[in-house]
């Protein structure tokens, strides 16, 4: 095998914020390409400050054991990114990169989608929402009018959460779907979880702070709206822990380590009676036609990476009024739209 990367800074179409004043307005990520008898696959990891992993670092981890990784007699992806996962046990955004990659370079090999991979119909796909970053209502609702959606994604947790969703709501009669970022307080969540009952709500990402998901059971029996695990629920091992507190959770890729543990999260989500929502990372059409292969298991999903972006890193998905439209090719289903030619080391 050999194994190529590049860095891209992303720019967003609108400065993009969320609870605890964090603001961003350009999106760094790191596309991995592996080659093997002539066929290239390919992964995306974004890098988020607040975990601590930017691309450099990324980088450095890939340089420091990339002859390692081309050395792998490379037969099966998950085989493939469990030894990722050995190299790197403390950079999931890396192992991610690299499990989509083998995916996606493993699809091509079978002439055949990942969803068919694993027996799944492409039917029941659920919509994907748009997502609307904190900021100042005129502006969010100038944004509704700019991007005519079914479903909406509202970023909450600022005091003026309910004033927001009223504003929203008298200009929408679409189901909105609300991520805290766990910015709110137990009794701010008890308190606004009541107000936004009667506003459509659909359901509440991360209310409380993943510090306090021992305080979600009290939550959980008083909400009339579900409440879905995200920060809470990074790795395999969190799924079983979100059981008691949430009613689902929210699979990051990047954050999991990619597409190999995803399969298994929803396994064991399904036989603890979670619902699976996944979403995204701001990543560009490359990482986001990975959650599009999940479509058909999953039932919600945030999948607007591409729409949030004013650019992006591939063709072969298109998200239509929140309807995804894949190229059904092997794979991925995408092709690089950045030249992909090997960068010598």
């Amino acid at each position: 095998m050999k194994i190529s990367y590049r860095k891209f800074e992303l720019p967003f179409q609108y400065p993009f914020s969320i609870s605890g004043g964090r603001t961003k307005t350009v999106q760094p990520s790191l596309i991995v390409c592996i080659e093997h008898h002539g066929i290239r696959g390919y992964g995306e990891a974004p890098a988020i400050h607040y975990y601590n992993i930017p691309v450099e670092r990324m980088i450095a981890d890939l340089e420091s054991r990339i002859s390692e990784l081309e050395a792998f007699p490379f037969s099966h992806p998950e085989a493939f990114g469990a030894f990722a996962f050995s190299l790197f046990p403390e950079n999931s955004f890396l192992v991610c990169a690299l499990d989509m990659a083998g995916w996606d370079l493993f699809g091509k090999q079978q002439q055949a989608p990942l969803y068919q991979l694993w027996n799944t119909e492409w039917r029941n796909i659920p919509l994907s929402d748009y997502t609307l970053g904190i900021d100042e209502i005129p502006v969010m609702l100038r944004k509704m009018d700019e991007h005519p959606w079914p479903i909406y994604k509202v970023k909450l947790g600022s005091e003026k959460d309910i004033e927001i969703i009223q504003a929203l709501r008298s200009h929408t009669s679409a189901p909105l779907r609300i991520d805290v970022n766990g910015g709110w307080t137990l009794q701010e969540a008890f308190e606004k979880i009541q107000q936004l009952s009667t506003f459509g709500i659909e359901l509440i990402e991360q209310p409380l702070s993943k510090e306090e998901r021992h305080l979600m059971p009290q939550l959980k029996a008083h909400s009339s709206i579900p409440l879905i695990a995200d920060e809470s629920c990074v790795r395999e091992e969190d799924v079983q822990k979100c059981a008691e507190g949430f009613h689902g959770i929210n699979i990051k890729l990047t954050k999991c380590g990619g597409i190999s543990p995803a399969l298994r999260m929803i396994k064991t989500a399904r036989q603890l009676g979670l619902t699976v929502m996944m979403g995204n990372m701001n990543e560009s059409s490359i990482g986001t036609a990975a959650i599009a292969q999940f479509l058909p298991q999953l039932d919600f999903v945030d999948m607007d990476g591409p729409l949030l972006l004013a650019q992006d890193l591939a063709t072969g998905l298109q998200l239509v009024h929140g309807q995804a439209q894949l190229s059904h090719l092997p794979g991925l289903g995408i092709e690089p739209s950045f030249d992909d030619s090997p960068i010598p080391r």
